[in-house]
């Protein structure tokens, strides 16, 4: 029998101090999730964790099953646990949660948007430009979270943003972006940089203009993704 392969997730996984509480390790996990170092169908070694961190398999599970609960990991009876896997429909439908969450937010965030928003969504915009001169996917993937969140964080809608962060954080292990071409990635910044316009000049129809063509664009580049990636599974790779 050959022996198994060792899972890419225990050479991201940040151990500074052996024996760290549950809390830590669900966070450290979720991080590796969440950065993409793991990417969907990683498996999850519950042994082989616990003893990176110096602990039982018990606080390694009980943080398993918060993120089974977040969408991050999926159990299968037999299989073990590994790096949730969304179809290329499961994806879509996150994609249009998203979209939904954020346009409702943007109108809110344009009425009570502060000099320091507006600074702040423009320092997240200077990153995003720099990534794509630099011809760096994963700091652009990054990067685009940062200036939608810094877009809507002025709605002060905290409940509808703390769905949008969970609804966003189901699709991150996937890091679609990274997987798009230089052409569309930088047509993708042409759109950002109409979104930061809008907003800067606190126009809300401009804003919800520009955010619903973008997300059309992203529509487009998601479906790009195939079951041949090794992102998604092999089934439902179509869009309806």
């Amino acid at each position: 029998m050959a022996p198994r392969r060792r899972s890419a997730l225990l050479d991201e996984l940040r151990v500074d101090v052996p024996g760290r509480p549950q809390d830590v390790i669900l966070e450290e996990l979720r991080r590796a999730f969440l950065s993409g170092a793991a990417p969907p169908g990683t498996p999850i070694p519950v042994g082989e964790v616990a003893e990176l961190f110096g602990v039982s398999r018990i606080p390694v599970r009980e943080a398993l099953k918060t993120l089974i609960g977040e969408g991050l990991v999926t159990h299968r009876q037999n299989h073990g646990y590994i790096v949730a896997q969304l179809t290329i429909a499961e994806l879509r439908e996150m994609y249009l949660v998203r979209e939904t969450l954020e346009s409702a937010s943007l109108a809110a965030a344009v009425r009570n948007a502060t000099e320091e928003d507006d600074r702040r969504v423009e320092e997240s915009h200077l990153l995003l430009e720099r990534a794509v001169r630099e011809g760096d996917s994963r700091g652009y993937h990054r990067e685009s979270r940062v200036f939608h969140m810094a877009l809507t964080r002025p709605s002060r809608m905290h409940r509808l943003l703390h769905m949008l962060e969970y609804a966003w954080n189901i699709t991150e292990p996937v890091q679609p972006m990274v997987h798009v071409s230089d052409s569309e990635r930088a047509e993708l910044h042409r759109e950002h940089e109409a979104m930061l316009t809008a907003f800067l000049a606190r126009d809300t129809d401009a804003l919800l203009a520009a955010s619903e063509h973008h997300n059309r664009h992203l529509d487009v580049a998601i479906s790009g993704l195939t079951a041949e990636s090794g992102l998604l599974p092999a089934e439902d790779i179509q869009f309806g």
